[in-house]
């Protein structure tokens, strides 16, 4: 089977999500239990920063030992997962093609105008489709999700796992899993997200992922080159120190008194810029959406204290952490003590998780 035909698949009630971000890897199982969601098991491993660059995987054999090591943590007995692409070589679009296609022809046509929409020769790429419904109401024509990555990086990913004796089952796309994700913050978002436009800021190491979602569906989406690390540097210059001392510093909370001034307020401004010029390109694409009514933080960097309240003050918008597990039971071996405090680090890993289940019951 042909990674294309993995991407957009159903559900598959047998992996886990393995989030292979450039700081670490972060493996979460779901599975249903009585009826409701519970979490299984979870674990984090740090990588080497040479690891995975720029959201490509560079060293596989290095992933690879992470993946080895976050199966040991967590007990898990599974050895299929759901991964996720992201950075520039990851293109989505929407297309408009013939309601009258059949689903072959439908991807012959987007082969044969590949060129038109992918800035990479088609032999290098895979990709996928998904029919999301009538073209602006005209029933002739359909609007169709087109997903592309470089081969090689989806192969790079593919082969870390298989290194580990793993499998990845579903290749996603990282803003279709955070999609997914969010229906696990409908609990948080005002009117449980009916009729709401709810900004979705994922905080990574190395970028921060703007999601924007109306009734629950994505209708923009804008990364930038901005995330904790930036901290990690910023301890770094202030205080002479190497990055595993900040690093260090950092979780044991034994940074210097002027910290929270000379170091930690500029960062938080910096992430009030992102949002708030987020917020300026959203609204200038989207003309038919008059306001953001939520912003959800998400990532590691969403637990710093105040964060939240202090993006509420600047823009005027109310703001809160994500806790995508608040609703879900937790089992004894996923270390609910753990995982509460890794929770908003732990969105993505959940949407490739989700994929266990179909969309109707990952909001329940």
């Amino acid at each position: 089977m042909s990674i294309m035909q993995k991407w957009f698949g159903g559900q598959d009630p047998s992996l886990v999500g393995l989030d292979i971000s450039s700081s670490s890897v972060k493996l979460l199982e779901l599975i249903k239990k009585g009826g409701r969601i519970e979490v299984a098991a979870f674990a984090i491993e740090p990588l080497p920063a040479s690891a995975v660059v720029d959201q490509q995987v560079v060293e596989p054999e290095a992933v690879a030992e992470a993946i080895r090591k976050v199966l040991a943590k967590s007990g898990t007995k599974q050895r299929a997962a759901a991964v996720a692409v992201a950075g520039p070589t990851v293109i989505t679009k929407v297309v408009q093609l013939s309601a009258l296609l059949s689903e072959d022809d439908m991807e012959q046509q987007i082969r044969a105008e590949a060129d038109q929409y992918i800035p990479f020769p088609i032999e290098d790429v895979s990709l996928d489709f998904q029919v999301l419904g009538p073209a602006g109401g005209r029933t002739e024509e359909v609007d169709v999700l087109l997903a592309a990555c470089r081969r090689d990086q989806v192969l790079a990913r593919t082969d870390a796992l298989e290194r580990a004796g793993m499998r990845a089952k579903v290749v996603d796309i990282q803003n279709h899993a955070l999609e997914l994700a969010s229906s696990l913050l409908r609990h948080q978002m005002p009117a449980d997200g009916v009729g709401q436009t709810i900004a979705l800021v994922d905080i990574g190491a190395i970028a921060t992922t703007l999601l924007f979602l109306h009734d629950h569906k994505l209708v923009y989406a804008r990364e930038s080159a901005f995330g904790g690390k930036q901290l990690t540097e910023d301890i770094m210059r202030a205080y002479g120190m190497s990055v595993d001392e900040a690093l260090r510093a950092q979780r044991a909370n034994a940074l210097p008194e002027s910290y929270r001034e000379d170091v930690l307020k500029p960062f938080i401004d910096d992430i009030g810029q992102q949002v708030d010029r987020g917020l300026q390109f959203f609204f200038s694409a989207v003309s038919d959406i008059a306001q953001v009514d939520q912003i959800i933080l998400a990532g590691g960097c969403a637990q710093i204290d105040g964060l939240a309240a202090q993006i509420s003050e600047r823009i005027g918008i109310p703001t809160v952490i994500a806790r995508p597990f608040a609703q879900l039971s937790i089992s004894p071996r996923a270390k609910p003590n753990l995982i509460v405090r890794d929770e908003t680090a732990l969105l993505l890993a959940a949407g490739l998780a989700l994929r266990s289940f179909d969309g109707d019951e990952a909001g329940h």
